[in-house]
């Protein structure tokens, strides 16, 4: 059974815990060419778009989720919105769930928008990003 319109709502276990660590950061900044000194030191602050690293291990469920019959290669990234309660820090650990909120299915292809809700280790919120993803039903020529 492919993905439908009645998957809106499904709700993943939470990943494992993800430690961010001052290195992980500093090479984060450093493949995105940021010298920004607030992504280094003893202390530092993950840039924004570290959030990603951490969705794409919750996606992995959606994507292997074998009664959605997803393939990845057939999977284009469209949209990808952060709400940020504070920044990601050296020493959090970050558990992540994933929700699909709503699903489109159109001419053999399926819009998915899901949610990825991360939160600290005491359940604090730290960031939210919502994504919509297009999956076509065949592959693209």
């Amino acid at each position: 059974m492919a993905i439908t319109e009645a998957h809106a709502g499904r709700c993943y276990p939470p990943n494992d815990p993800y430690q961010v660590s001052a290195a992980k950061i500093a090479e984060f900044a450093t493949a995105l060419g940021d010298d920004n000194p607030r992504y280094r030191g003893d202390s530092p602050i993950a840039p924004p778009t570290f959030a990603v690293v951490i969705a794409a291990q919750a996606w992995n469920q959606l994507f292997n989720d074998p009664e959605l019959e997803l393939s990845l290669d057939r999977i284009v990234h469209g949209d990808q919105r952060l709400s940020f309660s504070r920044p990601f820090r050296a020493g959090d650990v970050v558990i992540a769930t994933v929700t699909i909120d709503k699903v489109r299915v159109r001419a053999g292809s399926e819009l998915v928008w899901a949610t990825v809700d991360m939160s600290g280790r005491e359940g604090d919120q730290i960031c939210a990003t919502q994504t919509t993803f297009y999956h076509a039903r065949e592959a693209l020529a």
